[in-house]
Parts: structure tokens; C-alpha cells; sequence
């Protein structure tokens, strides 16, 4: 599954054109390697999302297609969240 894809059916980011642009944007890392939205997610995979002021990080741990909203946190499961300091301040 392509990780714009993935990141939507998870609900880490709500809609795919958005997960797409942050990806371009080169806001999504996985296994601290910065990916296009054409990546293909495989479980294991360590994904870090920068959000404005934080990081998340979460391990694959399903790849389904299609999910109901109430179950998508169990594709992924959290790992850590760290804040992010303001380059020149």
C-alpha cells in the first residue's frame, strides 16, 4: 500500500491529497529516510510524521485497505512523540 494511502486509512492524516502533499513536502520519514507518496508501506516500518511543532512515530503493524474509523489505530502502533525545537531562536 502507498504510504499516502496508508496514512489516510489510518486517520494519521484525514485526507489523502493532504498525506500526498506533506509527503512531497518531505514531512514523512520512514525508517528516517525521507519517502515520495508513491512508497510502498510493508509492516514493520517505522513512520515519523512532522507536524508543525511535533513529531510523531508510529510502527505498521497492519495493512488493510479499507477500515472502519473506530479500528484504524490498529494499523499502526505508537512508538513516540518528541517536540520540535525552532531552528534561530
Amino acid at each position: 500500500m502507498r504510504i499516502d494511502k496508508f496514512l489516510k486509512v489510518s486517520r494519521l492524516i484525514k485526507r489523502r491529497t493532504l498525506a500526498k502533499d506533506v509527503t512531497e513536502n518531505e514531512r514523512i520519514l520512514v525508517n528516517d529516510r525521507i519517502v515520495k507518496p508513491s512508497y510502498q508501506v510493508k509492516i514493520g516500518d517505522l513512520i515519523s510524521i512532522v507536524y508543525g511543532t511535533k513529531t510523531i512515530t508510529v510502527r505498521v503493524i497492519s495493512l488493510e485497505p479499507t477500515i472502519k474509523k473506530e479500528d484504524a489505530t490498529s494499523l499502526y502502533e505508537f512508538v513516540s512523540e518528541s517536540l520540535n525545537h525552532s531552528e534561530g531562536v
